[in-house]
């Protein structure tokens, strides 16, 4: 086995300029509402945005000696995803790591660990979705694992899954289901948009959706609705 594999299949880049177009919600809801993270791993400020192919890592808790390794062997537009053990007492990334990604076109990190430098990551542009702050430093000692299957915010991810983040969360998608999801998730977004037009005309989520009905098989009437 290669402790650091980086003979994995990417998707193309239209299938990620595709995805990079569609919400986190909207893909998770397409895709059978799998591969949404654990809510406590978010961007660390508010607009962050990434979405490209998972090189995962897999490093020692406070130790980040992997993701420099994993910064020098990643292709531009990938996704750094790093399991640190679920150590949120460590700033397992930081401005120094960001600039050397940023030179290296990766498109951003996930994390389900600490993080720090948040004023200067969020000035230069990075999106990094991390579990926690801490500004408490960590060693260069272990050799962990790049480019080999790995579970972070409770989603198992291969090398080359794709990963869309933004406010709402973070959802992997497995390589070859992308396409079935995007065109899924178009499908979605145009039957939302038809349903809110009728919302917006005055129509109720009870009557359109289908809830009222719900409510009544609870034995629960519900007194006679006035139009707009």
């Amino acid at each position: 086995m290669d402790i650091f594999n980086t003979r994995f299949e990417r998707p193309p880049a239209t299938r990620v300029a595709q995805l990079a177009q569609l919400a986190s919600t909207t893909v998770y809801e397409a895709a059978g509402q799998q591969g949404a993270m654990q809510h406590h791993i978010r961007p660390i400020a508010p607009g962050m945005r990434l979405c490209g192919a998972a090189l995962t890592v897999r490093c020692a808790a406070a130790d980040n000696l992997t993701l420099h390794a994993a910064i020098a062997l990643a292709e531009p537009g990938d996704v750094i995803v790093a399991d640190v053990a679920e150590c949120v007492e460590a700033g397992h990334w930081g401005e120094i790591t960001t600039v050397a990604a940023q030179a290296r076109g990766i498109a951003g990190l996930v994390i389900n660990g600490g993080v720090r430098d948040v004023a200067p990551i969020t000035r230069r542009g990075f999106p990094v979705f991390a579990a926690a702050i801490s500004m408490k430093a960590t060693v260069k000692e272990s050799i962990g694992l790049i480019g080999h299957p790995i579970v972070c915010g409770g989603v198992a991810i291969e090398p080359g899954d794709l990963v869309l983040a933004d406010d709402d969360g973070i959802v992997v998608v497995a390589h070859d289901a992308a396409g079935a999801v995007i065109a899924a998730a178009h499908a979605r977004e145009e039957r939302e948009a038809a349903v809110m037009q009728r919302l917006a005309n005055g129509e109720l989520t009870l009557d359109l959706l289908g809830f009222g009905a719900a409510i009544e098989r609870r034995g629960i009437v519900m007194p006679q609705r006035r139009g707009r």
